[in-house]
């Protein structure tokens, strides 16, 4: 079962030095522009942690950042021919690559899984136990490979308050406890408190359920800042970006049908502090 965009042996992490060096370019343009890193974000409408993830070499640029990043900086074109040399950013399957970047940027993004917690959910436990249960076994720097990733997605959650973040989750991937009983309780903690977040709905499917729209398997779908809807679904070794519209609104009426199906938000949150206090 594929990780939610993590390597194995399909796409091994590549090397972040072009990221780092695009980064400080941006950067060295900006400051020579007399531009804080906030003024910079306010004029290419990204915040200012997102200047800041990309000058630091941590985050892929979205296309809309390096175009208006090129408007603000002097149009010289220096940053669109950087931008085709960029390494992804390592940690990151080559099939979840293109999925990541449009994720950094959604104003919407929903998510369901059946097999495991999703990825911008997961703790640092619950993550690692995955890691280091793979096949073919992974080594230690491709775990903190994947770790240093997906830490990096989770930052989403909190640094983009203005995304509507929706996440419904079937009860048996929490009733599986993965890694044991310490990884679990530490697990339905930060599922509880991020579910506290303005921008963030989780709801539960129940384990019995007579009725559901899901049973394809998993799927994720995200709404773009100019107002296009994607979708992916993952499998083993392998992802699907879908963007042809009718597949993506036969998505969008299962995804709808099953926030219908599972518990409401306030349930969700009742289920989750019952099994909490029953580990």
């Amino acid at each position: 079962m594929a990780v939610e965009g993590a390597v194995g042996t399909a796409g091994e992490p590549e090397s972040s030095d072009s990221l780092r060096t695009f980064g400080a370019v941006v950067q060295a343009l900006r400051e020579h522009a007399g531009l804080s890193r906030e003024e910079f974000g306010e004029r290419v409408r990204f915040s200012k942690h997102t200047v800041a993830s990309v000058e630091l070499g941590r985050r892929m640029p979205d296309p809309t950042f390096v175009e208006r990043a090129e408007d603000v900086l002097g149009n010289t074109g220096a940053l669109r021919k950087a931008a085709g040399h960029l390494a992804r950013q390592p940690g990151l399957a080559a099939w979840f690559r293109q999925w990541a970047r449009l994720e950094a940027t959604a104003i919407t993004l929903y998510t369901y899984e059946c097999r495991l917690i999703p990825g911008l959910l997961q703790t640092e436990a619950y993550a690692r136990t995955l890691f280091t249960n793979q096949l073919p076994p992974l080594d230690d720097a491709q775990i903190e490979a994947q770790w240093v990733a997906r830490a990096e997605r989770q930052r989403l959650l909190r640094e983009r308050p203005n995304t509507a973040f929706g996440f419904i989750l079937e009860e048996g991937v929490l009733l599986r406890r993965t890694g044991g009983v310490e990884v679990a309780r530490g697990l339905i903690d930060h599922v509880l408190e991020i579910a506290q977040l303005r921008n963030v709905e989780v709801q539960v499917m129940p384990q019995v359920q007579e009725t559901h729209a899901g049973l394809d398997g998993p799927m994720q779908l995200l709404e773009s800042p100019d107002n296009r809807w994607f979708a992916y679904c993952e499998g083993q070794e392998s992802g699907q970006l879908i963007v042809d519209p009718k597949v993506v609104s036969m998505l969008q009426m299962r995804y709808a049908r099953m926030r219908s199906q599972a518990l409401t938000l306030q349930d969700s949150l009742s289920l989750l502090q019952r099994m909490r206090g029953a580990l």
